[in-house]
Order: structure tokens, then C-alpha cells, then sequence
């Protein structure tokens, strides 16, 4: 299986931008300062592993259908992705990432880790992330390299989290990062609509 790098690049630049000002950044920062932040990662990481690996077997079957229709939803779900994005930079309400750890127990070791891939497991369902991983599977047809793109940038996010993620907060605003990715999911709308057009 030869890799697209064109498609890796894209695909980690992407998820990056979309996923640095996300729900699960947040959680992932809360999480660490509960447990060893190594500990955090492992299992965040695991969690992002399977849910990478669920959203590119997904985009894989989606580009058996005609080219147009994959076109076409890859298009509709990039520009659902700028709504959404845009919609969350206006509104402002930035959760603190609490509500995905307020059950979380005091443990260590292996359960930190556990506990931490439930955490993310759970929250990742449906997230933007996902939904773009499997339109640029689709778009693409190069599932190796878009899972390689999209689980890099999701270690690289979480890796930020749990280092310096409340550092990087003081200097971010995350609605500027909403609004980033906003501008990445246009992008890629555009240009999946010349491609259509074409």
C-alpha cells in the first residue's frame, strides 16, 4: 500500500485545526490534572486509535458508492463542519471539560489509563474529527494515509493537552480556532465543488 502524502499532510493539517479547539482538547486537559498525564495520553490515544480506525472503515465503504454521490457528501459534511465551527466561535460557551471527568475515580496505573480511553471513547462518537476523517477517506480513497494524518494530529492535540495545554489556552483563544477550522472546512468544500463541477 503506497501512501498519498498529499492526502496525509491535508488530512493531519485538518484534524489539527479542527480538533485543537474541541470539547475533547478540554477534557483531555482536565484529565491530566487528575492522573499522570502519560497516563492520560495512553489512553486518550487508544481511544483516538479506535475511533480513527472506525471513521477510515466507514469512509473506506462510502467511495464504493458513485464518485458524485461521495463528492457530494464529502461537500455537504465540510460545510457542515464550517457551520458548526463558526456557530461554536460566536457563541462563546466554552466548556471547562468537566462534565466529561466528573465521574472519573481516583486510580492509578492501568485505570488511569482505562479511564481516560472510556473518557475520550465516549466523547469522540459523532465529533467533527471523526465525521472529517471519513469525508477525506471518501474523498481520497487513500485510508492509509488519512488514518496515518488524522491519528497523528489527534496524538499531536492531545499530547498538547496534557503538556501545556493550559498554557497554550492563556495564548489561544480557542473562538480564533473555530474559526480556523471553519475557514479549513470551506476550503476543502471548494474545493471538493470544483472538483464536481468540473
Amino acid at each position: 500500500m503506497s501512501l498519498d502524502v498529499a492526502a496525509l499532510f491535508l488530512t493531519f493539517g485538518a484534524i489539527f485545526v479542527v480538533e485543537l479547539p474541541d470539547k475533547t482538547f478540554l477534557a483531555t486537559l482536565v484529565l491530566s490534572t487528575r492522573y499522570r498525564p502519560i497516563l492520560v495520553w495512553l489512553g486518550v490515544g487508544s481511544a483516538f486509535a479506535v475511533q480513527t480506525t472506525v471513521a477510515v472503515v466507514l469512509g473506506h465503504a462510502a467511495s464504493f458508492l458513485p464518485e458524485n454521490a461521495v463528492k457530494t457528501i464529502a461537500l455537504l459534511l465540510f460545510l457542515a463542519g464550517a457551520v458548526f465551527l463558526v456557530r461554536e466561535g460566536r457563541s462563546h460557551q466554552q466548556t471547562s471539560g468537566d462534565e466529561f471527568v466528573e465521574n472519573a475515580k481516583d486510580v492509578t496505573g492501568f485505570r488511569a489509563v482505562l479511564a481516560s480511553f472510556l473518557v475520550l471513547f465516549a466523547a469522540e462518537w459523532g465529533d467533527l474529527s471523526q465525521l472529517l476523517t471519513i469525508s477525506l477517506v471518501a474523498r481520497y480513497e487513500a485510508p492509509g494515509s488519512v488514518f496515518i494524518g488524522a491519528l497523528g494530529a489527534l496524538l499531536v492535540v492531545s499530547g498538547l493537552a496534557v503538556i501545556a495545554g493550559r498554557t497554550l489556552l492563556r495564548f489561544v483563544s480557542l473562538h480564533v480556532l473555530h474559526y480556523v477550522g471553519a475557514a479549513v472546512c470551506l476550503l476543502l468544500a471548494t474545493l471538493t465543488l470544483v472538483e464536481i463541477v468540473r
